[in-house]
């Protein structure tokens, strides 16, 4: 692909905060940008030149919306990837493509992936019942981690059990769907990186941030993420493996369990720029929502070294709610333009600068 020049149109499926923030970094790169969403009034769409409404199953609007736009990307990894082939079969240059899609959107799916490509995870095992979740759960050891295959995040759909608990009524909890059953990882500390990779091949990661959660969300991220260089580099060698492996044009994440003996393990993917990487924008030479774009448009990656060290707070609900002058000079706030400052949902985040990179 030749790389779009400024002006160019770039479409973002999906209105959310992560398309917010990617259309605001497209259009300082001197590109228009279309949200296509299926909410009438979505974060993203009012940093936008256009707004489709529609569902994205859509067949005539996504059909308009290819003929309009000269890229296409996504935010979040819930759209479905039956659109995605849609597009692509209408000739939409579509950047990351479909698999990319398939891997991450099925818990299931994804932890057999990753080990076919040689990375590993903590132990699993299918559930498709109350019966099945019984066996898994002594496959396990007693106890590990609930969680449906799709659609799930920020702590939905998940239930921590142990043996003894009531297995019927924790799966009836999540929906009696499909999920899995993850054992239980003893890690030192969780670290995710973030990665772009372009049409050719080349790739560019950012530091590894550690990062804290809590009640299944991100709380904190925190750059560097105090590990030694031979993990740092193991770690971005497996998420360029993966971002090699699925044929991934854009930011990806690949989060990770750090084990006390310095063993990795591969938590979850995502197909897109990540709640672990807005420190990036304000500590490093590129953020992820530029180099995201650079990469959609077939634009070399920008250096992604890190000046800053940098701690990333997510505002959570009514904290966003909190006025400016709450925060240090050396905190950078951003609202992600949310109407409803609902309990446990992201409204924004704060980047704080802790001090010049070493």
């Amino acid at each position: 692909m030749t790389a779009l020049p400024a002006g160019a149109v770039i479409g973002i499926l999906g209105g959310g905060q992560l398309g917010r923030m990617l259309a605001s970094a497209a259009a300082r790169l001197g590109f228009d940008v279309h949200i296509l969403a299926p909410e009438d009034d979505p974060p993203a769409a009012r940093v936008a030149a256009k707004h489709w409404q529609a569902a994205y199953e859509d067949e005539d609007t996504l059909t308009a919306f290819a003929r309009a736009c000269d890229a296409i990307t996504y935010e979040f990894e819930n759209i479905p990837v039956a659109s995605v082939e849609f597009l692509l079969k209408k000739g939409a240059i579509v950047r990351p493509g479909a698999k990319s899609l398939e891997v991450s959107q099925d818990r299931l799916s994804e932890k057999r992936f990753l080990n076919s490509i040689g990375i590993e995870t903590g132990h699993f095992e299918a559930v498709d019942s109350a019966d099945d979740l019984e066996k898994a759960l002594t496959l396990l050891g007693g106890e590990g981690l609930l969680k449906t295959r799709r659609d799930g995040y920020d702590g939905k759909g998940q239930v921590r059990l142990k043996t003894g608990d009531d297995l019927a009524a924790a799966y009836r909890a999540i929906g009696d769907v499909p999920a899995v059953l993850e054992a239980f990882v003893p890690f030192e500390r969780e670290i995710s990186v973030v990665i772009a990779r372009t049409d050719d091949g080349t790739t560019a990661a950012f530091d590894p941030s550690m990062n804290d959660h809590s009640g299944g969300i991100l709380r904190t991220s925190i750059a560097p993420c105090g590990l030694g260089e031979d993990i740092i580099e193991r770690a971005r060698s497996l998420a360029e493996t993966l971002a090699r492996e699925t044929g991934h044009v854009g930011v990806m994440a690949l989060e990770l369990f750090v084990l006390e003996d310095g063993t990795l393990l591969a938590n979850e993917v995502a197909p897109r720029v990540h709640n672990s990487g807005h420190w990036t924008p304000e500590a490093c030479l590129t953020g992820q929502f530029e180099q995201h774009i650079r990469a959609v448009a077939g634009w070399p990656l920008g250096p992604v070294t890190r000046v800053f060290d940098a701690e990333m707070r997510n505002l959570l609900g009514k904290e966003a709610l909190a006025p400016p002058e709450t925060y240090t000079e050396d905190a950078v706030l951003t609202l992600y333009g949310k109407r409803e400052a609902k309990a446990g949902r992201k409204m924004g985040h704060v980047v704080w600068r802790t001090g010049r990179a070493s």
